[in-house]
């Protein structure tokens, strides 16, 4: 598995995750944003992130684009977690997408976020061939998520 983490700089963190996460807290979706919350893999505590949800026909993902960071670790061991909008809660379930998997689905997580994320992707755009597209799947978890009725 590969070990590819780009961390978030100062601002990111302290200014840009902060406001998504401050206005999707409070029910305003930007560009599809939604406040992650998982259970911490040691700690068992409750741990939230802004993320961006994505939908493709009609089944609904979560994309790593900074790789494999605290969150998609978390996952891995929680199988699930919860959705926040508002005060909309949805509790999930995961599977992470295998490599082979991804391609379509990275293409259109950059087709809908590349001003914001691209630069995670090593020059790889919504235009790239599959064979870059697939160079780069070790690096960037997907997970399929299911939300419980």
């Amino acid at each position: 598995m590969s070990t590819h983490v780009k961390k978030p700089g100062w601002f990111t963190v302290n200014v840009l995750n902060r406001l998504v996460a401050w206005l999707t807290r409070r029910g305003l979706s930007v560009r599809g944003s939604r406040v992650l919350a998982v259970r911490g893999r040691k700690s068992g505590q409750w741990r939230t992130t802004p993320v961006n949800l994505l939908t493709v026909h009609g089944e609904q993902y979560l994309v790593a684009p900074r790789g494999h960071v605290q969150w998609t670790r978390n996952m891995r061991v929680a199988g699930g977690g919860e959705l926040h909008l508002g005060g909309n809660v949805e509790v999930f379930t995961a599977a992470e997408v295998a490599d082979d998997d991804k391609p379509p689905l990275l293409r259109a997580y950059l087709e809908r976020w590349k001003a914001e994320v691209g630069v995670f992707f090593d020059g790889v755009g919504p235009d790239s061939s599959d064979d870059e597209l697939r160079r780069i799947t070790p690096d960037h978890p997907v997970f399929r998520i299911t939300v419980r009725s």
